[in-house]
């Protein structure tokens, strides 16, 4: 049963609206696994962006129990934290293998090392991997402050040169990490993090992005009806013609 509310488009971005996460998520699940498919039958393999966090709970529960032909899959991620290991509970890498990779097995999977000793050298070693053929689809997020991947609004660029970097992690975007209980305390929340810039993002030939909960209602607002600003750095997903933002009803309670 289709439980969509409401579909409509901003400026090149279109919107569809569900009754709560689980019907957000199976119907996430449904067109990523469609698109995929799609690019499998292209092209002969799919090259794929994954986010994290507890939003993507609801789409990644669905989106592995889809007949997808994984072993045609290349795997990436979206960021990492500097520092932690793959073992750490808020390891992204180790989000990723529990929740996706291990259960499907893609053809490939890509992780970017946040305790790599040379960083720099990682971001490039990571650069080179996606520059190697076009990304077909990132399934992404929104943070509370309206981040996409880690880029937070200090350090958002919407014509960043580079597309792996360092980062430093703003406070409000630290108090999420440390409110869905990925750490005990603030401090214990890292300072930095290797990302995907907003441009290598937005190349992606497709962008599915899940959003739910009413802690994201104010960044929604922002991003669909405030100005396309690094203020809210979700909000450029606006200028482009394949992303669709899939949001539940209280993510959308803040849109007019």
């Amino acid at each position: 049963m289709n439980h969509e509310i409401r579909a409509f488009q901003v400026d090149q971005m279109r919107v569809r609206i569900y009754s709560d996460k689980n019907q957000l998520g199976a119907a996430a699940a449904e067109y990523v696994a469609g698109v995929i498919h799609d690019a499998i039958g292209a092209r002969g393999r799919a090259r794929v962006l994954f986010a994290t966090g507890a939003s993507q709970f609801e789409f990644l529960d669905a989106l592995v129990k889809k007949a997808i032909a994984w072993a045609h899959v290349e795997a990436f991620h979206l960021d990492e934290y500097v520092g932690i290991p793959d073992t750490h509970p808020a390891s992204f890498r180790r989000y990723l293998r529990e929740r996706l990779f291990d259960p499907v097995q893609p053809g490939a999977v890509h992780l970017l090392d946040g305790t790599a000793a040379d960083l720099e050298q990682e971001c490039q070693r990571y650069t080179r991997l996606l520059l190697e053929k076009d990304i077909d689809l990132a399934c992404i997020g929104i943070g509370e402050n309206g981040h996409i991947a880690f880029n937070d609004p200090p350090v958002a660029d919407f014509h960043d040169p580079l597309w792996v970097k360092v980062v430093d992690l703003d406070e409000a975007c630290r108090r999420q990490q440390l409110g869905e209980g990925w750490f005990p305390t603030l401090d214990a929340v890292p300072r930095q993090a290797i990302t995907l810039t907003v441009p290598a993002i937005l190349r992606s030939r497709i962008i599915s992005c899940v959003v739910p909960d009413e802690r994201k209602a104010e960044a929604v607002k922002n991003a669909v009806q405030g100005p396309v600003s690094t203020a809210c750095p979700a909000s450029i997903l606006r200028t482009s013609p394949n992303v669709t933002l899939w949001l539940d009803v209280p993510a959308a309670s803040g849109l007019q």
